[in-house]
């Protein structure tokens, strides 16, 4: 049945998302203030990401080979974890999601329909639920309550753009730890008594116990200015416990750090798990940025680079854009170790374009890990 109906379902998939957030904001605006991010909502990206996760879910469940399943479901689940999302949410949605297929599809949605859909939604939610249990339980937290208010104890400016927040608890007990490439949600309240919530990749701190965020001013953003610009020593910010499922693993495998921008967090974080382990593992560092201006953390980088016996940086400065314009790839030139793990972050259109060079210098698919905070990115870089 699923089979079948995907077709009609995926034609028309864009509108139902749209009625589906209309409804669920009309039955919970909260969710709209509180919960939501209020800028990929203005710009329709939230909408494609439901729509897309949807059809690409129920199109992995009719598909042979369908091992992308679970990674798809754990990125997913962490990115929840990290807002508090709770098992009764998920009812809230299936309710006003069937409602706009309804409407949207008419007489299309028999009983049969609706009910191989509702299976899908079903085997979706419940393998969320169980997953987002399993990280509440293991960070020790009861399931959704995931916040803590912490103090901002230094702020450094790397150019206009930039800023690293240093993070204290307020008892001054150590903050859990966490690994690299694991990030915390900061949520901020708005002029108007309103909530909005951001991720962002967590770096250590000078000082054991305390954490660290490097946060790029966005134009036209709501939160990062205020962030990047607006904090200072003794701020209190409500943030989460540590989540994420893409973790620079430990092992003797050539490493990769690809990033653009200030893509380059979760390279500083595995940068500085190396070095604290005194790794010995063959380590190739690439990152693309603007200028040296704008090049996020360059010191501090190095520094680390320059302290592992096996690692090279190559930097390159220039508008990723142009680069994509004249047919030329930041990968350009550079010697990839053999059979190497990559990590990638930065704009989904960059991490698409490395996905393809590296595919095509041989890199194994398995072995090219991504981290990007744009809405429906867990669906992978497969595409053109």
């Amino acid at each position: 049945m699923i089979e079948a109906t995907l077709p009609v379902v995926g034609a028309h998939i864009g509108r139902i998302s749209e009625l589906f957030y209309d409804k669920l904001f009309a039955a919970a605006p909260s969710l709209r203030t509180d919960l939501f991010n209020r800028t990929n909502q203005e710009n329709r990206e939230q909408q494609k990401a439901l729509a897309s996760s949807v059809a690409a879910f129920a199109t992995l469940l009719v598909t042979e080979d369908a091992a992308d399943i679970d990674a798809i479901m754990a990125r997913i689940a962490a990115k929840h974890a990290s807002l508090g999302v709770q098992a009764p949410h998920y009812e809230v949605v299936r309710h006003q999601l069937f409602a706009a297929i309804a409407e949207v599809l008419g007489d299309a949605v028999t009983p049969e329909v609706a009910a191989a859909w509702r299976e899908v939604y079903t085997l979706m939610a419940n393998s969320l639920i169980e997953q987002e249990a399993a990280l509440y339980d293991k960070a020790g937290v009861r399931h959704g309550q995931v916040w803590r208010v912490v103090v901002v104890t230094d702020v450094q400016f790397d150019g206009a753009e930039v800023a690293t927040l240093t993070l204290r608890s307020l008892d001054d007990t150590p903050l859990p730890d966490f690994l690299p490439g694991q990030y915390i949600s900061i949520a901020t309240t708005l002029g108007d008594g309103t909530r909005q919530i951001r991720q962002y990749t967590l770096v250590r701190s000078h000082v054991p116990g305390e954490w660290a965020v490097t946060v790029k001013r966005v134009r036209g953003g709501i939160v990062s200015p205020f962030l990047a610009g607006g904090v200072g020593i003794g701020t209190e910010l409500v943030v989460s416990h540590p989540f994420g499922s893409l973790v620079v693993e430990d092992g003797d495998d050539p490493l990769v750090l690809i990033s653009a921008g200030i893509g380059i967090t979760p390279t500083l974080a595995a940068l500085q798990h190396l070095a604290a382990h005194r790794s010995e593992r063959e380590v190739l560092v690439v990152h693309v940025d603007r200028s040296t201006y704008d090049h996020p953390r360059r010191a501090e980088t190095q520094a680390l680079v320059d302290r592992l016996p096996r690692a090279r940086m190559q930097t390159r400065y220039s508008e990723f854009e142009e680069l994509r314009e004249d047919g030329h790839s930041p990968l350009d030139g550079v010697e990839l170790p053999t059979d190497p793990q990559v990590y990638v972050c930065g704009p989904v259109p960059f991490m698409r374009s490395i996905r393809q060079t590296l595919l095509a210098a041989g890199v194994s698919p398995d072995a090219v890990h991504y981290e990007a905070f744009a809405p429906g990115s867990w669906l992978g870089l497969a595409e053109s």
